[in-house]
């Protein structure tokens, strides 16, 4: 049997077709060639078409069709990672009512903040270990107060995976994890919350039915299978967000493992069987991939949304006809430390671990005479890393302690100098694997599907690529220092307007 991962990313969707009986990926594929357009009508608004992933999920499939390495027909699963808490609405005949309101949209922070504050705030977070923030329930609630007639249309609600999965099978249904990433989820109770259902006023019928991560989400549509090429036979098997299938794929399941990805946004997710929370809701606590009542395995999430967005970023201004692996080649015979120049990395939107704060990207120290467009890659490289040790303080403030990290030798981690700015700035080694979401998405398919035994049988060929040990860690500390001052004192300025 073969299966196909689905990575449906912020910047494209990303397929690959991996072989069961080997567990080796036979080709991957992405579409499109060029980033994703995110929608901004607004400041801080965020968003991208749903009918827009699925037919660019299409042609990603047919893409790695053409490559004539496999028979579409040998595909017996499918599984599903996504962009998080994102909100997608849909009327009775399964058709968006509006343009999906992304991870990145900043609109609802007004009301999550709200929420939290009459929700009796330190009870609130024993039971869902988060504040409703920013996430999918708060974006929904925003649509009932500014889009009263839209929300009167609304059949079921979704997070993006979901809607991905009810295109190829005709059938709306979700996760306890994925349910957890809108903070609709109740720990201690093991149900949905409904203090924040009754609090947004958000009707329980809209909430997709609940099944088990690892399960068959539905069959494919035989309009699907014609178009695609696939049997009949094919089910959705696994779906979850791209985080917690991120430390899937890296085989990160068990408390103190640990895993980063550092994409269009940078995350550090560890996993633990305690119900942690960050008294300050900085960090983030979701149900893992093998979460069950009996075994509360959680996932706990530092997220930096301006991450591999600003890299794109300063490449779309600064680096014309380079590509990303001479910039790095370039960045790294610049020294550490970038002469002096320094870049905060927050200009995607409100942070989490900012206290929701939107502090914005600063580039600072310029000398014209003396600095190029070298020490801005260089810098923008540190200041992300830099932006990871923060987080990780955070993280570690509340019992995560990691000795070591994993990731996927893939965006921001194949670059020389931010994998030893990252080692150096937090005092963590860092393992690198060949492996990425989709074919992480493929195995969890096949876990879902019952074609491996166990976790044991379906990563058997995982491969690690290096392991970096943090090196000039005194002058990484002195310059994290001089960059968390220049952080803290644009936080104050915020404070005081």
């Amino acid at each position: 049997m073969l299966l196909l991962g689905i990575d449906l990313g912020t910047s494209s969707i990303k397929v690959s077709v991996v072989d069961a009986t080997t567990n080796t990926k036979i080709v991957s594929t992405s579409f499109p060639d060029s980033e994703a357009a995110i929608l901004s009508a607004k400041v801080g608004w965020a968003e991208q078409d749903p009918l827009t992933w699925w037919s660019d999920t299409k042609e990603a499939i047919k893409k790695a069709h053409q490559s004539g390495l496999y028979n579409p027909k040998d595909i017996g699963a499918i599984g599903i990672a996504y962009q998080m808490h994102g909100l997608v609405v849909v009327d009775k005949a399964h058709k968006p009512l509006r343009n999906a309101i992304i991870w990145c949209d900043s609109r609802a922070v007004e009301l999550g903040n709200e929420a939290f504050s009459q929700l009796k705030e330190q009870a609130f977070l024993g039971a869902h270990l988060n504040s409703p923030g920013n996430f999918t329930a708060s974006k929904l609630a925003w649509v009932k107060q500014y889009e009263p007639e839209l929300y009167e249309q609304i059949h079921k609600f979704m997070l993006p995976g979901d809607y991905l999965s009810m295109c190829f099978t005709g059938e709306i249904n979700s996760n306890v994890s994925s349910i957890s990433e809108g903070i609709l989820w109740n720990f201690e109770k093991h149900q949905l919350s409904a203090s924040l259902l009754s609090y947004y006023g958000i009707e329980e019928s809209l909430v997709p039915h609940l099944l088990p991560v690892f399960s068959t989400y539905g069959k494919i549509r035989p309009s699907v299978a014609d178009e695609l090429g696939f049997s009949s036979d094919v089910v959705v098997s696994f779906k979850a967000g791209d985080q917690p299938n991120n430390a899937l794929s890296l085989n990160v399941f068990e408390p103190g493992e640990v895993a980063a990805t550092a994409g269009t946004s940078g995350v550090i997710y560890a996993v633990t069987d305690k119900l942690v929370y960050d008294k300050q809701s900085r960090v983030n606590t979701f149900a893992h991939v093998n979460y069950q009542d009996n075994n509360p395995n959680l996932g706990v999430l530092l997220c930096i949304n301006g991450t591999g967005i600003q890299n794109s970023w300063l490449k779309k201004i600064t680096a014309m006809g380079y590509d990303y692996p001479q910039i790095n080649e370039r960045a790294a015979a610049v020294p550490i430390g970038s002469e002096g120049v320094q870049i905060l990395p927050f200009g995607n939107g409100a942070e989490r671990m900012l206290l929701n704060k939107t502090v914005h990207a600063h580039i600072e120290n310029l000398d014209f005479v003396r600095h190029d467009a070298a020490h801005l890659w260089r810098a923008a490289q540190e200041g992300i890393a830099f932006a990871f040790r923060y987080g990780l303080d955070i993280m570690r403030e509340n019992g995560i302690q990691p000795e070591i990290i994993r990731a996927g030798h893939a965006n921001l981690f194949l670059s020389p100098v931010f994998q030893q700015s990252f080692a150096g700035a937090t005092g963590v080694g860092v393992e690198l694997y060949d492996n990425d979401g989709s074919v992480g998405a493929a195995l969890g398919a096949g876990l879902g599907a019952g074609v491996y035994r166990d976790r044991g049988d379906a990563f058997s060929g995982l491969k690690k690529h290096v392991t970096i040990e943090p090196t000039n860690v005194e002058r990484y500390q002195e310059l994290y220092d001089k960059w968390k001052r220049s952080l803290e004192w644009r936080l104050k300025v915020i404070e005081e307007l």
